[in-house]
């Protein structure tokens, strides 16, 4: 089974959140299905502002509002529904690595030989490189992770 590690997520009107995954792609997660399982998760919509506060806990492993209230990145990517944003399938530098076991280097290497083209398999924004998914797999196989 491959790990879902969160890379961003945003609080969305009635009680959605926009989760995007370091393996590139994106998935909207509905709260409110939570609010009859477990009372906890009514704090969130007793309070819109609080709900607002989502963020992404450290490691990318889920997300949290504070200490009582939190999801699992699986519990996010299993029980939600795929969308499309401009930035599917494009990853960081360091999460293509991380998911395909390699070292930046690596990548630096094939831009500079030919193999990644840049502007078109990669492209570096101020200090950031990012690739795409297709690119990956193309040239290194399915993610190791």
């Amino acid at each position: 089974m491959m790990f879902h590690k969160v890379k961003s997520v945003s609080a969305l009107p009635d009680f959605r959140l926009l989760v995007q995954f370091c393996a590139g792609t994106s998935r909207e997660y509905d709260v409110s299905q939570l609010f009859d399982k477990f009372p906890a998760f009514l704090a969130l919509k007793d309070d819109p502002a609080l709900f607002a506060l989502v963020g992404v806990d450290v490691g990318g492993y889920g997300v949290s509002w504070n200490d009582d209230l939190d999801l699992s990145c699986d519990e996010l990517f299993y029980n939600s529904r795929p969308v499309s944003t401009p930035f599917d399938n494009l990853l960081a530098f360091g999460d293509a690595t991380a998911l395909w076991g390699l070292n930046e280097s690596t990548l630096r290497k094939a831009i500079s030989y030919g193999k990644l083209r840049d502007g078109i398999d990669v492209q570096k924004f101020g200090k950031q490189w990012i690739i795409s998914l297709d690119a990956m797999v193309r040239e290194y196989g399915e993610p190791k992770q």
